[in-house]
């Protein structure tokens, strides 16, 4: 009697890529692109776009080099899948300067300071700082805020707890947090000035 055949080993199944079309705005322009579903914002925007401001760091959400916003709110764009976001509003460093190639104030900053030293992670600790601004002005707490009342300014210990996702392996944050605190200093000004003129009170 013969034995029944043995069957083989199961062949391995290979997947094949799957790409979708999506829309993007970036820093102003809009991008209609085809693009793999595993591709993560941040290669899009590099790869695709040439957008290489924003950096491939650890590609795992843990040092913040890839920074950008979207939506308004900070992102890792090494974690965010570009397909999951169509539609979306996307701000990079290369969008954050004020009018052309003028820099914006925390980019004068961040010069003034000298809030970097190698640079690698300067472009995320930009997007971050905008991102972490726009949050105290919209009065959302840390964990360590203290003053809650929409004129407080942030603290160097709250800056540091609001941008500890971006490291920087030169050390430069006594500088970074004092780039940031300046600029808070100069918008919390801007915004008591603005105060005084509605109430009619002189400067």
């Amino acid at each position: 009697m013969e034995s029944p055949e043995q069957p083989g080993p199961p062949r391995p199944v290979v997947a094949r890529p799957v790409s979708a079309e999506i829309t993007l705005t970036v820093n102003g322009r809009e991008h209609r692109i085809a693009v793999d579903t595993r591709s993560s914002l941040l290669d899009v925007l590099r790869e695709r776009l040439g957008l290489t401001g924003a950096k491939k760091g650890c590609d795992h959400g843990q040092c913040g080099a890839c920074t950008v916003l979207l939506d308004g709110r900070r992102v890792n764009g090494c974690l965010a899948l570009a397909v999951a976001h169509d539609g979306a509003e996307i701000v990079t460093v290369e969008g954050l300067a004020a009018e052309g190639d003028r820099l914006g104030p925390l980019q004068e900053a961040f010069a003034e300071c000298d809030a970097f030293q190698c640079g690698y992670c300067t472009p995320g600790q930009l997007c971050s700082a905008t991102g972490m601004l726009e949050e105290i002005a919209e009065g959302a707490p840390s964990v360590v805020t203290g003053d809650l009342s929409a004129d407080a300014e942030p603290t160097d210990a709250e800056i540091r707890e609001r941008m500890s996702g971006n490291l920087c392996r030169c050390g430069a944050y006594v500088n970074i947090v004092a780039a940031i605190r300046q600029v808070a200093g100069a918008r919390g000004a801007a915004r008591a000035a603005g105060d005084r003129e509605e109430a009619g009170v002189p400067s």
